[in-house]
């Protein structure tokens, strides 16, 4: 008994002696492992003052490994002189007021194919940041930068010699404006000019002339007629009609029948003057043809919409001049514009006493329109036969002006045309004519063509003898 009591005694004092060497190399381990634990709290306690201002790690680390942005999944802040790769996604992070940026989803988010590509070359690049020191990043960026420059300017020096072919400097357009000593100058001087040369008695004939045509092509404006006139321009033209060079005769005319055009002051100055007097004259007197053409339209502009001077030309004549010239040899060019003139002035006269326009200025003038009794005198003169013989002539032109003269006097003159067996005649052969051409037209599907309204008009004149003889 004593002897089992001894083992047990001997047995707990080993097992004290055991339990005592486990304590001591429990100590040494734990004092083996304290400065990795104090490093761990040291980390953690800035991780709880990360919020209130930066690592002292991220305070720490080199500058030059700032410039280079290693993108992830997860938005990074983006430094100030951090180069970020193509293909991110960045956005500003409106709480911070930073910069971020990184990798785009792909299960997310669908992009082009220029995006999937981007994306692909960077997942391929397995970018590390151990792979490549700053200093090589660096080196790789300035050669990125110096490619990209080079091709700049070679760029820029291409746009440049371009530009340079295309324009010219304006230095040198400046030198040579100021060797040609270029002076902008206004209608109203230039007429000045014009006009004082004209009436120089030191100009030349041709210096005459060619200050004559300058003319014309000024006095076709309105307002440039008009200070033709205050310039004492149009009397001095009126007076070149008297002179006794036909081209001056010629050039004055033309110029008067342009300040004239739909212009009632120069036109009521010109009648004052004495220019329909002298038109006339021109007219009536053996002239070049040339000369006659440019009177001719003098007269007509100062007719047209002006019922004084028409009744004017009805009292000193001037159908009859008009009618002498279908006798002389040589006009036959201006037959057809006589036709045209009398057309003009009977159609005016016509739909403006059938216009519903009652204001008082209106009125006026139809009162001056009834003293002009032009349909009258243009029937008892003889102009019916003399129009209608004008049909036999070729051209269609011509023949589609005479159709419309002849249909607006058939009330006036449809006894001389219903005893006129030429004019039937000659109707009947134009419809023939016509209705060939317009069948032609139709053929070429064209329905309502120009020859198709010409047989229209001889059909209508045609039926309008025929009425008149039931």
């Amino acid at each position: 008994m004593s002897h089992c009591i001894g083992l047990l005694s001997i047995a707990s004092k080993l097992n004290l002696l055991v339990l005592l060497l486990s304590a001591v190399c429990f100590c040494s381990c734990l004092s083996d492992r304290i400065p990795e634990f104090a490093l761990t709290k040291t980390e953690e306690s800035d991780l709880k003052e990360e919020n209130g201002k930066e690592s002292v790690a991220e305070d720490d680390l080199d500058p030059e490994d700032l410039e280079v942005f290693y993108p992830t999944y997860q938005w990074q802040t983006v430094h100030p002189g951090q180069a970020v790769p193509a293909g991110l996604h960045v956005r500003l992070n409106l709480q911070t007021g930073e910069r971020e940026a990184r990798l785009p989803d792909n299960k997310n988010e669908k992009s082009d194919m220029k995006d999937q590509k981007k994306r692909k070359r960077l997942d391929e690049m397995h970018i590390n940041s151990n792979s490549y020191t700053s200093q090589e990043l660096k080196e790789a960026l300035a050669k990125m930068k110096g490619k990209e420059k080079t091709e700049n300017t070679m760029e820029q020096k291409a746009n440049l010699e371009d530009v340079r072919q295309r324009f010219r400097p304006i230095e040198e357009l400046k030198k040579e404006f100021e060797e040609l000593n270029m002076k902008i100058e206004t209608d109203f001087e230039v007429m000045v000019k014009l006009i004082n040369k004209f009436n120089s008695s030191t100009s030349t004939l041709d210096e005459k002339v060619a200050a004559l045509y300058d003319l014309e092509y000024y006095v076709h404006q309105v307002d440039n007629a008009k200070d033709f006139l205050s310039l004492g321009g149009l009397q001095l033209v009126i007076n070149g009609l008297n002179s006794t060079e036909p081209v001056l005769k010629e050039h004055a005319a033309f110029v008067l029948g342009a300040a004239l055009s739909s212009n009632p002051k120069v036109q009521v100055e010109a009648i004052e003057g004495g220019a329909l007097q002298k038109l006339l004259v021109i007219l009536a007197t053996e002239q070049p043809l040339a000369v006659k053409k440019k009177a001719l339209f003098a007269l007509s502009s100062m007719l047209r919409h002006f019922p004084y001077a028409q009744l004017q030309f009805l009292k000193l004549g001037g159908l009859q001049v008009l009618r002498n010239l279908f006798k002389e040899k040589g006009m036959e060019t201006l037959y057809i514009r006589v036709v045209t003139l009398l057309y003009d002035l009977i159609v005016e006269k016509m739909l403006l006493e059938d216009s519903e326009n009652k204001e008082d200025q209106m009125e006026e003038k139809v009162q001056q329109y009834k003293q002009v009794n032009l349909v009258p005198a243009v029937v008892e003169q003889g102009w019916c036969v003399i129009i209608s013989n004008l049909l036999a002539l070729p051209e269609h032109d011509t023949r589609e002006k005479v159709l419309k003269t002849v249909r607006i006097l058939m009330a006036s003159c449809r006894d001389g045309y219903q005893g006129d067996y030429a004019l039937s005649t000659t109707l009947s052969m134009l419809r023939t004519e016509y209705e060939e051409l317009a069948a032609e037209e139709q053929r070429e599907g064209d329905k309502d063509g120009y020859f198709k309204e010409l047989l229209s008009s001889i059909n209508t004149i045609i039926q309008e003898l025929r009425a008149g003889y039931l």
